[in-house]
């Protein structure tokens, strides 16, 4: 495979040839930056984990440039922080029982340029090479631009490639925007609870991030707990921890529909379920 940046890494933490790691992959994630396929993707990763029918898959686009940084990181040149993030991101790899994990190497300002092409045909090469069963994005509703226009990019990809490869699902899921305000009929309720002590050990390993200033290993988890004791009001909680995503799966079957409607049109779902609430609230106490 060729890709478009000197700097792209590819790491497959058992030692596979990377076009077998690749082949072998079922479920695949394509992320805006360094550890955030483990807070969005950790369903993905827990399918896999320690099987050997099922592969997880993760791309991260961008460089890790521009990342906050404090403590011992605080005098951490740019150029010296990448290379820390891509480091952690291998760690996660590895701790995580990745098939393969690439990193592109795009800048944040590369990715979010429309009239940039490179970056959707290095998703179209990869997504040829993994035929996933299981896609996960970032959500478009994702109050992060450049998470928002890494969506929209390997969106652009999987319909680049629709007629070669056909993704079972394709899930928009959290980080900078979580997805609860989502009508429980809309919501990709995705059980998390599996092997507690990966998921915090995936999230932990960017020390950069957590010790740097981000608490993303008490927040993530905090999440997950919420989202499952929060989600059925009149049930007992199923599962110990859950992550809420959204069905972006028939964007790339209707290339036609526009990303910025389909995602309206959860908002104004949203908008009429209040509506209709406050509605039978007024008209029950009148």
């Amino acid at each position: 495979m060729r890709f478009h940046k000197s700097n792209t890494d590819l790491f497959v933490p058992d030692g596979t040839a990377p076009e077998a790691a690749l082949a072998r992959t079922t479920h695949l994630c394509i992320s805006a930056h360094q550890d955030d396929i483990e807070i969005m993707a950790y369903h993905g990763i827990a399918e896999c984990f320690g099987r050997k029918d099922k592969w997880f898959t993760g791309v991260v686009t961008t460089n890790g440039a521009g990342s906050p940084r404090s403590g011992i990181y605080s005098d951490y040149t740019d150029e010296e922080m990448q290379k820390v993030r891509l480091v952690e991101q291998r760690k996660a790899a590895y701790v995580g029982d990745y098939a393969c994990q690439i990193q592109l190497g795009f800048t944040s300002s590369e990715v979010k340029n429309p009239r940039e092409t490179a970056m959707v045909e290095d998703l179209a090469q990869i997504l040829r090479a993994a035929r996933p069963e299981f896609v996960y994005l970032h959500n478009p509703a994702d109050k992060h631009d450049t998470h928002v226009a890494v969506t929209v990019r390997a969106i652009a990809a999987l319909r680049k490639v629709r007629g070669e490869v056909q993704p079972k699902k394709v899930y928009g899921c959290e980080v900078w925007r979580d997805l609860d305000w989502l009508p429980d009929e809309a919501k990709q309720a995705l059980p998390v609870s599996a092997r507690s002590n990966i998921a915090a050990a995936l999230v932990g390993v960017f020390d950069s991030q957590v010790t740097g200033g981000k608490r993303y290993d008490l927040a993530t988890a905090g999440r997950r707990l919420a989202h499952a004791t929060y989600f059925a009001s009149h049930a007992t909680d199923v599962e110990t921890a859950l992550t809420f995503a959204m069905d972006l799966t028939p964007l790339v079957e209707k290339p036609e529909l526009s990303v910025a409607d389909y995602v309206a049109g959860f908002i104004d779902a949203f908008r009429a379920d209040v509506q209709r609430r406050l509605g039978a609230g007024v008209q029950s106490s009148s």
